[in-house]
């Protein structure tokens, strides 16, 4: 006689979180602090969740590896799906933008970088840059680019930067974090006026409210 099939809820994902998704938490206030980490324990659940972006990414480190000025940002959006098109038109410029503002491209190369996992806390939070540049001077840097419509607030500047640095030694060691505004070609640096330890206290605080809203989202 077969055994009845397990009625057993599906066990609750444990809390993690995208440096990106964590970001955009901390740039949140009041009520939608709550309803976004629902949402992003929802999504995990459900497995689900796309990145319309990629493509473009490809094409701006095949312009900087193979020195061709703008001509893969130019092409890509003719080439992306035509409901991705308005986006990439959107974005292209101000790619193209970036890409010049990193000088004579025959003295930068791509660098490779890798994922790492950074504890907030106790939260888990996934490092990944998009890009690393290594210059003929010895520089280096770990690029994430920001897609979003409105430019990044100061608290998500303060964030992103922070978190990447400090596992800049697993990501790419000797690097600089940058946060690129893609949609304005603008690259934002640390503040050299930050001081680490409020930032890491701050983080810790957003941390902790992460997790106690993701074990009581519905």
């Amino acid at each position: 006689m077969p055994e009845p099939a397990s009625t057993a809820p599906a066990p609750t994902p444990l809390p993690y979180a995208t440096l990106l998704a964590f970001t955009r938490y901390v740039d949140r206030t009041g009520p939608a602090k709550a309803t976004f980490v629902g949402g992003l324990r929802k999504q995990r659940a459900s497995r689900s969740g796309f990145n319309p972006h990629g493509q473009l990414v490809k094409a701006l480190k095949a312009d900087i590896a193979f020195r061709t000025g703008g001509r893969h940002l130019a092409e890509i959006a003719g080439l992306v799906k035509p409901r991705w098109r308005p986006l990439y038109e959107t974005l292209v410029p101000g790619a193209v933008n970036y890409l010049h503002s990193l000088g004579d491209l025959s003295t930068v190369d791509l660098a490779q970088t890798r994922d790492a996992v950074g504890m907030v806390g106790d939260l888990p939070v996934k490092i990944n840059p998009h890009l690393g540049l290594r210059y003929d001077d010895g520089r280096r840097e770990a690029v994430r680019l920001h897609f979003d419509e409105q430019p990044p607030s100061p608290e998500a500047l303060l964030a992103t930067l922070h978190l990447m640095g400090r596992q800049m030694e697993q990501v790419l060691p000797g690097a600089e974090p940058v946060l690129v505004d893609i949609r304005r070609g603008m690259a934002h640096h640390r503040d050299p006026a930050a001081r680490p330890d409020q930032v890491e206290r701050w983080l810790a605080g957003e941390a902790a409210a992460f997790t106690a809203t993701w074990s009581t989202a519905a």
